[in-house]
């Protein structure tokens, strides 16, 4: 499964769906495939298809008894006949394809009792791993068409997604908003994720504010804990927002009016609000301007972690750095730790009166 995933990375370079393919006989490889419909015209040439095909050619034959296949994806109904046709003897996949899956998602070709020959199937091989390339790949199409959709203002920059994609414990779906009045036409950024349901079913709503020199990276060991929607908006100029290349953008009382215009969109129920040390000013001015918006105002406590790399990450050069030099320096606090981002879920719960079990 490593070499079909290796094979599915190719693809995605390629600009293909990310899909990959190894066929084994007795513990020897003896062809790869990868998706190439795009390459090659070709609507059948998904990657099993081509590890069958290219397969059947170096065994020349077109039955491939006592072989064994291996992809990354659940296979589709055209797949799965043709694997049934050649007489595999196992097919291994990863990632369940909950949409044309025919390996037990949608249908199950494989467990047809009236097709003559039975080929053994076995799912859930490093899922996750598979998984993980799929919604990246996805993600990054959805980034382009996006960015596409919502031009750049001419006084504005936006610092180039490669930027943070070596940074760890960050690989959270992006969310943009833009027509928002107060935005005025610059692209805000923000994490909504939520977390699995707490002991009495419920979550409750968080929003997570950093400061002037920090962004969203701040709160990323408490993104998604349990029985928590962590809201996590990236303040213009900050993190994966837009950047105004005038410092005179930057006023905490306009990021308030943007916050609370944006917050009304994204969640009309009381949240709880946490935020770092840095955020104290802009979030005293959230609470004076809509108290009743926040059941709740929480500290977030800094681990002492040194990420020095993680806050230059949103500035290429200076030119990005118009809200630093407005409203503060690049920060040197690291956000809570692991354990503290516990501590504060369990907190934020309270607050809005549900069970911490």
């Amino acid at each position: 499964m490593a070499l079909a995933l290796a094979e599915a990375r190719l693809a995605a370079e390629a600009g293909e769906v990310p899909v990959g393919a190894v066929l084994v006989k007795d513990g020897q490889v003896i062809a790869t495939g990868r998706n190439t419909p795009v390459a090659q015209h070709d609507p059948s040439a998904h990657a099993e298809i081509n590890a069958l095909r290219a397969g059947a050619a170096a065994l020349g034959n077109y039955r491939l008894d006592g072989c064994e296949l291996f992809v990354t994806l659940e296979p589709c109904a055209m797949c799965a006949g043709a694997m049934l046709h050649s007489r595999l003897a196992r097919v291994v996949f990863g990632a369940a394809d909950p949409k044309t899956g025919a390996a037990g998602s949608v249908l199950d070709l494989f467990a047809e009792p009236r097709l003559n020959h039975r080929t053994q199937v076995q799912g859930g091989v490093l899922a996750e791993e598979c998984a993980a390339v799929l919604q990246g790949f996805f993600q990054q199409r959805r980034s382009v068409a996006r960015e596409q959709a919502e031009p750049l203002r001419d006084d504005a920059l936006r610092t180039p997604a490669e930027r943070f994609a070596a940074l760890s414990g960050y690989a959270f779906a992006p969310h943009y908003v833009q027509d928002l009045p107060s935005l005025q036409g610059w692209r805000l950024h923000f994490v909504d994720e939520e977390g699995a349901s707490g002991g009495d079913g419920q979550r409750a709503s968080c929003l997570c504010l950093h400061g002037p020199g920090e962004w969203g990276y701040f709160f990323r060991h408490l993104v998604g804990a349990q029985g928590l929607q962590t809201l996590v908006p990236d303040l213009i100029g900050f993190g994966k927002s837009d950047k105004p290349k005038r410092e005179a953008a930057h006023q905490l009382e306009w990021h308030r009016d943007v916050l609370l215009e944006w917050l009304d969109r994204v969640q009309s129920q009381p949240v709880v609000l946490v935020h770092s040390v840095a955020a104290t000013g802009l979030a005293s001015l959230l609470q004076a301007a809509a108290a009743d918006r926040f059941a709740a105002v929480i500290v977030a406590p800094d681990g002492g972690e040194r990420i020095k790399d993680a806050w230059r990450a949103p500035y290429p050069d200076r030119g990005y750095e118009a809200a630093l030099r407005a409203l503060g320096p690049i920060a040197s606090s690291s956000g809570p730790t692991a354990t503290q981002a516990t501590l504060l879920a369990r907190l934020a719960r309270n607050a809005m009166g549900y069970s911490t079990s």
